[in-house]
């Protein structure tokens, strides 16, 4: 008698959201959800519903122009379940309903959220679901009081719901159907606040956000707090300040921070980054190759992940231990985050090779930003993704899928463990 395989939790997360892409895509595809003003082919509908689902924001075309009523709800559907997740946003009901879960529920729960431990996981689902819908109406409540200056309510309401949800899940889709994203609002300073706001809120974890508003005086933040609120500060901090003296007049300091903020995977833009100069360029893909935090809605190779590749770098450089506020980092983790860099990173000069090869006229420049930013699932565009031929848009498309899962989940979803039980001679060989 045969024991029924059954698909590990890595397995099980890539193919639901595989599952939620083709699905999304169908509905996209209908008639009832295209304005009528332009052709949206199957193509296009399944590019934006992967782009959804892993809350990228990289488009054919424009969302606002394309699609009616029906797609745009749709889409933000797509970006909610691809934000939270749809383990997490399935188990967050069963908790918020009373209900009981199982073992194997709570493991693709872990999985899906990277949470380190298995104590708390229910009370953490519960959260995490409670967190977001009460972010997302503060997000709306705040858009509103810019939108109803321009809008009617009914569509000042939609505009605010669907720019909160797709600002907190760092998704960066927008429905002003202008073409420039958010670039109307380039010198509102309330809109772009608001705006950041959402976005490093969902960039964070929801880890960090319960851990915060949880805090006690005289408690110590958790390590994973201390280095998110680290790393996150100096991104900012230090990505406004290179960006500004890097682009120097032709960017104001709002928009220096602004950009900051977006590349860690959110993908909105309030200035054209065509314009921006090759070292700039190189900056931005830098800030999206990082990314936000574990647990968050946003993507990338992680905050984390590069505060443990420094600490191993240090460490092997100075031959000390590896310290973090009065914590030793361990080996395991460092050999992880410099895993997951050199398996991003890698994929990443693949397929700018790749799409080079496909489009010979595009700018190498704009291809390399165009990869980055689909890998970092974060969105932003030199304007060169309307021009993308077949091929070079299938491999956006997975590349926007590898980077939601994760490089490393994926290099090891077919990977199989056996024990041989033979061990073979150890050999020294010259490195560096």
């Amino acid at each position: 008698m045969t024991k029924q395989k059954r698909l590990s939790p890595g397995k099980l997360i890539a193919v639901g959201f595989l599952t939620v892409i083709l699905v999304g895509s169908i509905l996209l595809y209908l008639p009832a959800a295209h304005s009528g003003e332009v052709v949206v082919t199957y193509l296009d509908a399944l590019f934006t519903s992967v782009s959804a689902v892993c809350v990228t924001g990289l488009v054919t075309l424009e969302t606002g122009i394309a699609y009616s009523a029906f797609g745009q709800v749709v889409i933000i559907l797509l970006i909610q379940i691809g934000g939270l997740g749809i383990t997490t946003l399935g188990a967050g009901l069963i908790a918020l309903l009373g209900g009981r879960l199982n073992q194997r529920e709570n493991t693709l729960v872990k999985e899906a959220l990277n949470y380190p431990t298995w104590n708390g996981i229910k009370p953490l689902i519960r959260a995490v679901l409670i967190l977001d819908i009460s972010i997302e109406l503060l997000g709306a409540v705040l858009y509103f009081i810019s939108f109803i200056r321009e809008y009617p309510l009914g569509r000042a309401v939609w505009m605010s719901v669907f720019h909160s949800i797709s600002a907190f899940n760092n998704a960066g889709f927008d429905i002003l159907g202008r073409g420039n994203s958010i670039g109307d609002y380039t010198y509102d300073v309330y809109f772009n606040l608001v705006t950041c706001l959402m976005i490093i809120l969902g960039g964070l974890g929801f880890f960090v956000i319960r851990e915060l508003l949880l805090h006690r005086r005289g408690e110590r933040f958790s390590l994973h707090t201390k280095i998110v609120l680290a790393m996150t500060s100096t991104l900012l901090v230090g990505g406004t300040l290179i960006l500004k003296l890097i682009e120097g007049s032709s960017i104001t300091w709002l928009g220096a921070f602004f950009s900051s903020v977006t590349a860690r995977t959110a993908g909105f833009a309030t200035f054209p980054y065509s314009g921006f100069s090759n070292a700039g360029i190189i900056v931005m893909c830098v800030l999206m190759f990082i990314g936000a935090s574990p647990g968050s809605t946003g993507g990338g190779m992680k905050t984390t992940t590069l505060f443990a590749l420094i600490k191993s770098l240090i460490s092997h450089s100075t031959g000390r231990e590896s310290r973090a506020f009065g914590r030793r980092v361990p080996a395991d983790i460092m050999q992880r985050a410099f895993v997951i860099i050199s398996l991003g990173f890698s994929w990443t000069l693949i397929v700018t090779c790749a799409i080079s090869a496909f489009e010979p006229t595009l700018p190498l420049r704009d291809v390399m930003f165009e990869c980055f930013s689909a890998i970092g699932t974060v969105g932003l565009t030199t304007g060169i993704t309307p021009l993308l031929t077949v091929p070079s848009r299938i491999v956006i498309m997975l590349t926007m899928y590898i980077g939601r899962l994760g490089p490393l989940t994926v290099a090891t979803l077919w990977a199989r463990s056996k024990a041989s039980g033979v061990s073979v001679p150890e050999e020294q060989f010259p490195i560096g």
